[in-house]
Formats: C-alpha cells, sequence, structure tokens
C-alpha cells in the first residue's frame, strides 16, 4: 500500500511539473489545444457527409449515425489518454538511449518502465477527451430520446463503458511500450508514429466492416492477435447497442477484452524486460 502510494506521488509529480512546463509558453499551448480539437472536428465533417449517402456503416451492422458517433467518440477518449500519458514518453525512449539517459533512469529506486512511461504529461492532448465527451453526450442523447426503441442507459453500462475504455488505454499502451523498447535493439527506431499508425487505424471502424470477403483474415489477426479492434469497439458498444451473444461475439467478446488487456500488459512487460537485459550502459 505504501508503494502504490508512493508510485502515485510521483505520478502526480510529473503531471504537475508537466503542466507548468507546457504552461510557461501559453499561446503554444492554446494553439496546440486548438490544432488537435480541429482535427477531430474534420473527422466529424466528413462522417457527416458520409452519412449524408449513407444510413449505415456496413449493411446491417447496426451502426447508424447516432451510434457511429458514440464509437468516434470512444475513439477520442481512448486516444487521448494514451497521447496524453504515452505518446511523448515512448516517442523519447530511443532518445534516452541514445544519449546514455537512460543509464540515470535505471539507477532510479522506482520501476524503470514506469519512470519512463510517465515522466511527461502532453496536457494539450487532452483536449480531445473533452471533445469526445461532447460527442458522445450529445450522441447518446438523440439515441435516448428518439421515438422509435429509445436506448436506456443503466448505471451498470456507464460502470462497464468506463472498465473497458481503461481496458482499451491499457492494450494501446501495452503496444505502444513494446514498440518503443525495440529502440535498444533496433538503436535508433524513428518509425514509432509510423507503426501506430498503421496498427491502430484498424481500430478506428467497427468491426463489423470486416466480416466479409478480404477482411476476414484482418479481423482475426487484429482481435486475437493483436487485440487492436477490441479497444473501442467493446466500449462503444456497450453504449451504443446493448451486447447480445449473437451480435458480434457479444458479451464473450467482452469476456476476450478482459483478458487480452492482461495479457498484452503481461506481453509487453516480458518485451521491455528482455530489451533491458540486453542494453548496454553508454558508460560501458
Amino acid at each position: 500500500m505504501r508503494m502504490s502510494r508512493s508510485y502515485l506521488q510521483v505520478l502526480l509529480t510529473f503531471a504537475r511539473n508537466s503542466f507548468v512546463r507546457d504552461t510557461m509558453f501559453r499561446t503554444n499551448f492554446v494553439l496546440e489545444c486548438v490544432s488537435s480539437v480541429s482535427w477531430t472536428l474534420m473527422n466529424v465533417g466528413f462522417y457527416l457527409i458520409v452519412f449524408h449517402y449513407t444510413p449505415l456503416i456496413g449493411p446491417e451492422s447496426g451502426w447508424g449515425k447516432h451510434q457511429f458517433f458514440v464509437f468516434l467518440g470512444t475513439t477520442w477518449l481512448i486516444n487521448s489518454l494514451v497521447q496524453t500519458f504515452f505518446m511523448t514518453n515512448a516517442d523519447d525512449y530511443s532518445e534516452l538511449i541514445r544519449t546514455g539517459n537512460l543509464d540515470f533512469a535505471l539507477l532510479k529506486p522506482i520501476d524503470t518502465q514506469f519512470l519512463v512511461s510517465f515522466q511527461k504529461v502532453d496536457w494539450s492532448a487532452l483536449s480531445n477527451f473533452f471533445a469526445g465527451l461532447i460527442l458522445l453526450a450529445v450522441s447518446l442523447g438523440h439515441l435516448c430520446t428518439r421515438p422509435e426503441h429509445p436506448l436506456v442507459i443503466t448505471p451498470w453500462a456507464v460502470a462497464l463503458y468506463v472498465v473497458y475504455v481503461l481496458c482499451g488505454v491499457a492494450i494501446l499502451y501495452s503496444l505502444m511500450i513494446a514498440l518503443a523498447s525495440t529502440s535498444i535493439w533496433l538503436g535508433r527506431n524513428q518509425t514509432l508514429y509510423d507503426f501506430w499508425f498503421y496498427i491502430t487505424n484498424f481500430a478506428r471502424y467497427p468491426m463489423e466492416i470486416y466480416n466479409r470477403g478480404w477482411g476476414v483474415p484482418l479481423w482475426v489477426l487484429f482481435t486475437f492477435v493483436v487485440p487492436v479492434l477490441v479497444v473501442v469497439n467493446v466500449p462503444a458498444r456497450i453504449l451504443a447497442q446493448p451486447l447480445y451473444p449473437e451480435r458480434s461475439l457479444g458479451w464473450p467478446l467482452a469476456a476476450f477484452a478482459l483478458a487480452a488487456t492482461v495479457a498484452s500488459l503481461a506481453a509487453s512487460r516480458w518485451v521491455f524486460q528482455r530489451a533491458l537485459r540486453s542494453y548496454r550502459s553508454a558508460s560501458s
């Protein structure tokens, strides 16, 4: 318990220092927030045009306009948390190795993975989190007040939604820290953002669009091997449309998402520790 409290205090210190550092240049901070939100608003505009021509994303998928905006809002929530707490640190990992500063991290009386994962917080990326909350609230408002089959949201569904959003964050973090750890073997891994975009791009859409033709191998790969499809699909489905066993694997998929979270964290921890054992000190 005392150790957990110490780690929480360290995390809060990192967050406070990062906030002070970011707000020292207020104009730059505001511009970064505006730029980030502008990109998300352009996404909304694009999908408004798409739904002008089609009522559903995929035939008989159940993902209509407002259901998909619940999905999109959930995507923003998860991605913004990952970008706020982890993306900058993962991208800097190769620089720690190149400059030898990883030596200092290894000497600190704290878990190295925790230290390199949380030492910086990008507060401007959190602006998309609030944009996602607004989009989520507006979309759910439409679904709950529609005349035919209004959506009923229970406290149980909200609690499950929060749990699975955190599971999605954990899965994406696991993938990110595992990719960053390869810097020890590759020297300078400057393609982290490229790999990140290519892999997580499959998580930006409902998994129903992959259920036919050439999409089936992708569905299997990115659901059961690299489980990025469960990151957004499971929590978004909890609020946008109730989970049923006969639809998109339903509760079995939700149970798999929990198992995938634990397995992803364990696998990324193993990769990180294995990479550290291969690390050669800059002073050696």
